[in-house]
């Protein structure tokens, strides 16, 4: 305000109108000091309308800095919203993901409870015939908490056990990973329904829906393995050749028993050293049937979804269909593999590892040996009736590997083989695997013709490794 307007303002109060029509300044005390400052800098006038503004003439002015304040509030207000954005989206993730576990969990129950189901009703079905039942405490019990074990493969452990009575046993614990419970119930069903001395007993089982257990009779000597590998101190535990006979008889007597002596022919699928385990005196028995299958006598052809065995055992047929069907021959065939292994060690001479190698395939040596009538160059044998014995057993194996599945004996001529003279048995066609050719057919009446080609069998058990 101008001084003289304000003096007349001040000695007369009509003044007032003339001394506001000369204008005049105000001092005022505001909170927005900075903000006023910034405003005079710009040229302009701090003003307040409720709140403070800036005046430029007739409009508004922005207050300089105030747009570095709106970008920070937007970009504050942006994080925020983000933020809850990310909170709901975390949110709807885990009700999801314990959505979807659950419904896993629901789905694996409900199989899990089906497995368990089927497994139950198999049990019933045997009723008293059925082995004795023991709950997962009483294995525990059994084997003094699974302390001593005495093997582990890939179907589990198997641990040393005493049964109240004082009775050795051998406990075998299967791997949780075997949930369906098929290996379980083709070893109750297999071994449930024989009854033989060259078969092994089973004196009880366990099955708490993932625990399952097998007791059998405990094999003092082990498995045949440990007996047959020509490695380091194992050296020590070879057998002698007459031992190995009566071995070979016996395994031959439990197979022949499996394919025609049981009311349901039991197919065993994985025949080796490591499943035919020896009691006291050596007397051979054929354990582990996770694999086998079982049919009516009279199919000759069974239907195998997949290979089942161990390689350097399993029959042509079973890995590739086009050598046979698969039937009672491949467990044949397998018996003939692991008898080449007892009599010459075949881990010792062919390196399945290396491809067309210049050292010759075990089985075709034995066979360039035998159709020469050279002496067999062999560790084990020692007098004129071991190697009696040994070619004998040779040209049983040699017949047993045969390629073509209707070219091998059948178990119960295994056994007459073996029972009679080295001098009634024909030396078999040489050991080659042929790989045939896709048949073509030659003309309207459907004949077919096959085309073979012929290479070692030790190239296909490379392929097979590989």
């Amino acid at each position: 305000m101008l001084q003289v307007a304000a003096d007349k303002l001040a000695t007369n109060r009509s003044a007032l109108k003339e001394a506001l029509m000369e204008g005049f300044s105000v001092n005022y005390a505001t909170p927005n000091v900075d903000d006023c400052a910034r405003c005079h800098d710009s040229g302009s006038e701090c003003g307040f309308l409720d709140q403070f503004v800036c005046i430029c003439g007739d409009p508004i002015c922005d207050v300089p800095g105030k747009s570095k304040i709106k970008v920070q509030l937007i970009i504050g207000l942006a994080v925020v919203v983000a933020a809850i954005i990310a909170i709901i989206f975390i949110v709807l993730l885990v009700r999801l993901k314990a959505k979807s576990l659950s419904s896993l969990k629901s789905l694996y129950f409900h199989l899990t409870s089906k497995n368990d189901e089927r497994v139950e009703a198999f049990i019933l079905q045997y009723g008293s015939l059925a082995p004795k039942r023991f709950s997962y405490s009483d294995i525990k019990k059994i084997t003094n908490s699974l302390k001593d074990k005495l093997g582990q493969g890939g179907y589990g452990s198997v641990y040393k056990g005493e049964l109240a009575d004082g009775h050795i046993v051998a406990v075998k614990v299967l791997r949780k990973s075997k949930g369906d419970g098929q290996d379980f119930i083709n070893e109750v069903a297999s071994i449930s329904r024989t009854s033989h001395v060259n078969i092994v007993t089973l004196l009880g089982f366990c099955y708490e829906r993932l625990k399952r257990a097998l007791i059998y009779e405990f094999m003092p000597n082990g498995s045949l393995d440990k007996f047959i590998c020509n490695q380091g101190s194992l050296k020590n535990h070879q057998l002698a050749i007459k031992t190995l006979y009566e071995i070979a008889l016996g395994i031959a007597q439990g197979l022949e028993y499996l394919h025609r002596g049981c009311a349901t022919r039991i197919l065993h699928f994985d025949i080796k050293p490591q499943n035919i385990l020896l009691d006291a005196n050596f007397c051979p028995k054929i354990s582990d049937f996770g694999q086998a299958k079982l049919c009516e006598t009279r199919d000759t052809i069974v239907s195998m979804t997949g290979a089942r065995g161990t390689c350097g055992y399993i029959a042509p047929e079973v890995f590739c269909r086009s050598f046979g069907g698969v039937s009672y021959k491949s467990d044949v065939y397998s018996y003939g593999m692991m008898i080449l292994e007892m009599v010459g060690g075949r881990r010792k001479n062919v390196n399945v590892e290396v491809s067309h190698s210049s050292e010759m395939y075990f089985p075709t040596w034995l066979y360039k040996q035998l159709e020469k009538s050279e002496k067999l160059n062999l560790d084990r044998i020692i007098a004129d009736e071991e190697e009696e014995m040994t070619r004998k057993m040779i040209v049983v194996s040699l017949w047993c590997i045969q390629t073509i599945p209707s070219n091998r004996p059948s178990m119960s001529k295994v056994l007459e083989m073996l029972q009679g003279s080295l001098e009634a048995l024909l030396l078999p066609p040489e050991p080659l695997l042929s790989s045939p050719a896709p048949i073509s057919l030659q003309n309207s009446n459907t004949t077919s013709s096959v085309i073979m080609q012929v290479r070692p069998y030790s190239d296909f058990l490379y392929e097979l490794v590989q």
